[in-house]
């Protein structure tokens, strides 16, 4: 139906179509109701269409009358403009308007009715047609004899059949009317039928807390609706399914796909392609509050396409959007309480421990389990050899190496000190690893290593699997590793707290309760040990002499010759004031003795002003009866003594006197 002919059933109030003491709608059979429908005035603007089709089904019609051959025919509107008819007609009019009766004031609806005869004897006649309670003309029946007539003859004639076109006109009324009242009823069973639908789904939505039972509730409902259409979903999120019509969705090249394209505008989109077979795409984006997260994409033939309700489903995908969006949710949530859980543990588990080496492997191996990663690898970078340390890795080759700390992978993640993730090792390839080269491995997430604030190494996890880690897993791994970083940072802390409160600030040596607690340790599983007590001779001439800042040098210089000479597994210490001592585990008297013979010539040459040190060695081993601690620091002590006394510069060792010639 035109929207012409709608306007006659859909007028402002007062201009509706008119029911006319129809009272209620009767049964079958009865025309009661129909015949009090009428127009009003208000609806003769609109009713052009209905009066073209009704003249045409009236001229036309099998049945036409004797006197309707008899003339050609016109009809006007009810204000006197041309509707339709024939064109002689209408040239008549338009010359001889006013002399046919069809301008001015005609006075009463008796007078509207004229008729007059042409030159040629010809008949031309004008009657109103009312509507059916008479309150208004809405057209008007021109006739034109086609032989000679008498104009009443002729009027009489006319009047019959503007009879015949107005019950035509009435019964086309009527069927329009009807069938618009069809097609509401229709529309309104398929609107209770689509919410029926639509409820249902929706229904069956909300229940769903699971991101997979959402996609495929969404897949199976639009098959269920549509059994011909081929039905796919492509999902922009970090998330595999098991359904196999649901896809990724690549951006590559998207304005030729019509589901990328839906996505990127969020627009239902459709694209014809011409056959054989005949193909309708439609995308419909599926999307939530916080976006769009997929597209729903229909392909079908073209003539399925008109019985598809594209609302229907586009509220359906709405549903599934907001369904969607809440499962991921929950599932997020769910996943965040179990990462806080973890985080816990790990955090109080690390907490436990203040020893590096401790926090190093405990780390890798919890790392190792949460990730669910094959190799775990911890650098860490050392200010002594100028590189990233391995400090924890499973990958054992790998363990206590050391990298520059602008190679490879490792030294990338620590220069940007930003976290990387790396789905294809062998396609990407953005730099070297011997991590991943060794063990072959694909896909790898790292994040450098904060520690107070600052880059201090890298933690690299790996999977042989490309594309094995997720983008949660990378979040994870960030927020593990800030923990890790804490607790490396305490142990750090604590490592300096104990350094300081077991070193001498001035001589930057062990402190003495140290130098005691190393000795007793090194006595429960060594079989001997030495000790060399270094002594300054005549120390306080030095300080009298050249100030005590001076004399304070002159022991730094005296400390570092010490330290640089013994091995890194001696302990050397301040003794006191401008006493030193060293242990030296698992070397007897005789090679103590070489040691503090370098120490007692380096002493006499490097130092400035040059100063000379006494030594006095102890040692024990396994065929003594148990010695203290005390007891050796007492004979190294009394050893000192007797080189004192004995001219200075000079070694003693446990009451044997070694002479040393002075230079």
């Amino acid at each position: 139906m035109s929207e012409e002919q709608r306007k006659v059933l859909e007028s402002s109030p007062g201009s509706a179509v008119m029911f006319q003491d129809a009272g209620p709608v009767p049964g079958n059979g009865s025309r009661t109701w129909l015949m009090g429908l009428d127009i009003t005035s208000h609806d003769f603007p609109y009713l052009q269409p209905l009066i073209e089709e009704s003249y045409s089904v009236w001229l036309n019609g099998g049945d036409q009358s004797r006197a309707l051959r008899q003339f050609v025919w016109a009809l006007l509107s009810h204000d006197g403009e041309w509707l339709t008819g024939s064109s002689e007609i209408k040239e008549l009019l338009t010359s001889r308007r006013e002399a046919l009766l069809l301008e001015g004031d005609m006075g009463s609806p008796a007078d509207w009715e004229a008729s007059m005869n042409l030159p040629d004897g010809r008949a031309i006649c004008s009657y109103p047609i009312f509507n059916r309670t008479g309150s208004g003309m809405f057209t008007r029946l021109i006739s034109l004899s086609i032989g000679q007539m008498d104009g009443e003859h002729a009027l009489i004639m006319t009047e019959s059949c503007a009879q015949q076109f107005r019950a035509c006109f009435y019964q086309r009324f009527e069927y329009i009317f009807i069938e618009d009242l069809q097609k509401i009823h229709a529309q309104a069973e398929r609107e209770v039928h689509r919410r029926s639908i639509l409820f249902q789904y929706v229904k069956r939505m909300h229940v769903q807390i699971n991101v997979d039972s959402v996609l495929n509730e969404a897949i199976d409902s639009v098959l269920a609706l549509y059994p011909k259409a081929k039905v796919e979903l492509f999902m922009s999120q970090d998330h595999e399914s098991s359904h196999p019509l649901v896809r990724p969705l690549l951006l590559h090249h998207w304005q030729e796909d019509v589901y990328v394209r839906t996505f990127m505008e969020g627009v239902l989109t459709i694209r014809p392609h011409d056959g054989p077979p005949a193909i309708v795409e439609i995308g419909i984006p599926m999307g939530g509050k916080q976006g769009v997260y997929g597209v729903l994409h229909v392909q079908v033939d073209q003539s399925e396409l008109p019985e598809m309700d594209l609302e229907l489903l586009g509220m359906m995908a709405d549903a599934a959007g907001t369904a969607f969006e809440n499962a991921k949710l929950y599932e997020q949530s769910n996943l965040m309480i179990h990462e806080l859980r973890m985080i816990n543990e790990l955090t109080q588990r690390l907490n436990k421990s203040l020893h590096l080496a401790e926090i190093f492997q405990f780390a890798n191996h919890e790392l190792l389990k949460i990730l669910a990663a094959d190799y775990c690898c911890i650098l860490i970078y050392n200010d002594e050899l100028g590189g990233l340390e391995v400090v924890s890795c499973n990958a054992e080759w790998l363990a206590k190496e050391v990298f520059e700390k602008d190679y490879g992978l490792g030294g990338l993640v620590y220069h940007s000190k930003e976290p990387m993730i790396l789905s294809d090792y062998q396609e990407e390839r953005p730099a070297e690893s011997k991590l991943m080269d060794t063990t072959g491995s694909s896909s790898m997430i790292a994040t450098p290593l904060m520690v107070n604030g600052e880059v201090r190494g890298v933690i690299l996890l790996t999977h042989s699997s490309r594309h094995y880690f997720s983008y949660d897993s990378y979040r994870l791994l960030q927020a593990l590793t800030g923990h890790i970083g804490l607790a490396i940072g305490n142990a750090f802390l604590h490592a300096e707290v104990r350094r300081m409160a077991n070193r001498d600030m001035l001589t930057e040596l062990y402190a003495r309760h140290y130098l005691d607690e190393v000795i007793h340790e090194c006595q429960s599983r060594d079989f001997c040990g030495s000790l060399i007590v270094v002594d300054i001779d005549e120390f306080k001439l030095v300080n009298d002499t050249f100030g005590h800042q001076r004399g304070d040098k002159i022991l730094k210089q005296v400390s570092n010759i010490v330290k640089s000479t013994i091995r890194h597994s001696d302990i050397p210490a301040r003794w006191g004031g401008e006493e030193l001592a060293v242990y030296l585990p698992s070397l007897g008297i005789q090679q103590a003795l070489q040691v503090a013979e370098r120490i007692r010539c380096r002493v006499a040459e490097e130092t400035d002003p040059r100063v000379t040190v006494s030594c006095g060695i102890s040692e024990w081993n396994w065929t003594n009866d148990k010695i203290s601690v005390e007891s050796l620091f007492y004979r190294a002590d009394m050893a000192l003594y007797e080189a004192k006394n004995g001219g200075r510069n000079r070694i003693v060792v446990e009451k044997e006197e070694v002479e040393i010639s002075v230079d």
